[in-house]
């Protein structure tokens, strides 16, 4: 079943899953586009990027909605008609949506080697002290998907994963964690929830606003 789960992460937000096992042909008779969208799909050269994008529209589908009821302002961040807010991620043969009545931000990320290779890049490595091998692969990814999840909803330009967004020290068993943007001389805090669904690392941030 392509609809790989629906899960409530409180009581203003639902997260929907979507593995992706259609060829591209099935997933876009499934879908009714607008012609931005089309045009949108159309300049993808990329197959897997095209089923991510179908996927999604899936996923809306499932939700009560359809691609017509999407759109995306300036900056590339999506919106519904309705004002509830959304946040969408694909990675490989996975999409999810969030949709939430908080300001929300998600991401989706692969588990892989390479994250650990480079998490000295963007994030403090004291992070993975004392865990092994496969929980250090496991915690870099989450820290990626809270820096990137916080990204989606400030979107500002200038902002640094390493320089500005930092989490305090958390427990993969306690699936949630507290993170902080430093940036323009304001500071302000995220609550994070994180999941592991197959081979992904689920990550959403809701913006608290206050200290912690």
């Amino acid at each position: 079943m392509p609809l790989l789960g629906i899960k409530t992460l409180n009581q203003n937000t639902t997260l929907y899953v979507w593995k992706i096992t259609e060829t591209f042909d099935e997933l876009f008779r499934s879908v009714a586009l607008k012609d931005v969208s089309l045009a949108r799909l159309e300049g993808m050269k990329s197959e897997a990027h095209q089923k991510g994008f179908l996927s999604v529209r899936r996923l809306l589908m499932e939700a009560g909605y359809t691609d017509f009821d999407l759109y995306y302002d300036a900056y590339g961040k999506p919106h519904l008609n309705d004002g509830t807010h959304i946040s969408v991620s694909h990675s490989h043969e996975c999409s999810v949506i969030v949709l939430s009545h908080q300001v929300v931000g998600a991401d989706l990320e692969l588990l892989k080697e390479k994250t650990l290779h480079i998490a000295p890049r963007f994030m403090e490595t004291f992070h993975l002290n004392q865990l092994s091998h496969e929980n250090q692969i496991k915690k870099a990814t989450v820290i990626w998907g809270i820096k990137e999840s916080v990204f989606k909803i400030k979107n500002e330009k200038g902002i640094s994963f390493p320089e500005h967004i930092f989490e305090k020290p958390f427990r993969l068993e306690d699936k949630k964690a507290i993170a902080e943007l430093q940036f323009n001389d304001h500071v302000e805090y995220f609550d994070i929830q994180f999941d592991f669904i197959d081979n992904y690392v689920f990550v959403c941030a809701f913006n608290s606003g206050e200290k912690k």
